[in-house]
């Protein structure tokens, strides 16, 4: 049967960018704090706003379990991984202070380095290698060049799925004097976060990606003895006669009103998580596994980061020698009913790293819902693309 006939709707491979059916539970969560919660959390307490605040503080103390933060004040609501990152790095970066960083971070660590960069911040990019993974020495040698503020490495990568050695990058950053920011967008959910043995003194989460929950809701964890400077004033809810924001967290950092349907929306998200994150994992490698040899099966593909057996994140990206990557995800898209992504995946140090700067890649990103016959479906459509 051609492939074309079996597609009655769209198969849904660009979790990296986004998970997507959410859980029934999670469209509940958002939906009900929409009718029901009236009142602005922390402001009030009139008994909707007090029940809009509870829900804010069970959602911070689900989110702290889940990811291994003893104190859930440490754990901050932001609109989504981007802004926390921009928190991170902004916040903790002055003038004239070093930073160490990978080859392969998206534009959410880029960018933000390249502004401070230009207020005159010292950045240091260490290679990674042929699969997208940063050598221990290499980093090692970086810090130990100079006087380093931070070391600045994501978790996972949304380009090649590879998993970077985040302890070990903690331990080093901290022999020498220096902190350790994550960027931990596609790890939180795809991998087993504990941020007490990682060592990180700061790391950014997406809550819409492989948390499960809707878009923008994210969190940065800010261990205790670091003070970021927030770069967003106003209200707090408390000590509003005084100018000045205040010292406590997580008031300091979350000013104006909560996204109280983000946050639900990610509290059900992690629910959902906590129950089952061990089976969902279990089912996502052995998807991934079994895309990233079939691909390789097919005449003409290269698979960019690890090879098969080396752990990743359930994200691939490939190319082929004729074929270019935007083509294959448009034809995927209107002929076969298969939604994936084409282009540099806003992280071109990591293509340019891989070689595929000037052409990107087809990203596949599995997750949530998918199941064998989805990527059985993408191997037969690539093959017959091709082919064609």
């Amino acid at each position: 049967m051609d492939v074309r006939e079996s597609v009655r709707a769209t198969v849904y491979l660009d979790h990296g960018a986004t998970s997507w059916p959410k859980p029934q539970s999670v469209i509940d969560a958002v939906t009900q704090a929409l009718a029901e919660l009236g009142g602005a959390a922390g402001r009030g307490t009139y008994a909707m706003a007090l029940e809009s605040s509870r829900t804010v503080v069970r959602a911070r103390r689900s989110c702290a379990a889940l990811l291994g933060v003893a104190d859930p004040r440490d754990l901050l609501f932001q609109p989504g991984c981007t802004v926390a990152c921009n928190l991170m790095l902004k916040g903790l970066i002055g003038p004239g202070e070093r930073v160490v960083v990978s080859s392969v971070e998206h534009n959410a660590v880029v960018r933000p380095l390249a502004h401070l960069e230009r207020r005159g911040a010292v950045v240091d990019m260490v290679r990674a290698d042929g699969d997208g993974v940063i050598a221990l020495e290499d980093v090692e040698r970086s810090v130990r060049a100079a006087p380093t503020r931070a070391v600045v490495c994501t978790h996972a990568s949304n380009v090649t799925g590879a998993v970077q050695p985040i302890s070990d990058l903690s331990r080093i950053a901290h022999e020498h004097g220096a902190l350790m920011l994550v960027d931990g967008a596609q790890a939180a959910g795809h991998l087993d976060v504990d941020l007490a043995d990682l060592g990180a003194d700061a790391y950014a989460v997406s809550g819409h990606k492989a948390l499960l929950g809707p878009p923008g809701i994210g969190l940065l964890y800010l261990a205790p003895h670091l003070d970021a400077e927030p770069f967003v004033d106003g209200g707090t809810g408390g000590d509003s006669a005084s100018t000045a924001m205040p010292s406590e967290r997580p008031d300091r950092y979350e000013a104006g009103t909560a996204n109280l349907p983000g946050i639900a929306g990610l509290s059900a998200g992690i629910a959902v998580i906590a129950a089952e994150g061990g089976a969902l994992r279990r089912t996502d490698a052995a998807l991934i596994s079994m895309l990233h040899e079939g691909i390789l099966a097919i005449p003409g593909f290269r698979v960019l980061g690890p090879p098969p057996g080396v752990p990743r994140v359930p994200v691939l990206s490939a190319v082929h020698e004729r074929v270019p990557p935007d083509r294959i995800a448009s034809v995927l898209d209107r002929t076969y009913g298969i939604a994936a992504r084409a282009g540099l995946h806003c992280a071109p140090w990591a293509h340019e790293t891989l070689g595929t700067l000037g052409c990107g890649a087809v990203r596949f990103g599995v997750g949530w819902g998918n199941t064998e016959e989805h990527v059985g479906l993408v191997l037969a459509s690539l093959r017959e693309i091709v082919r064609r």
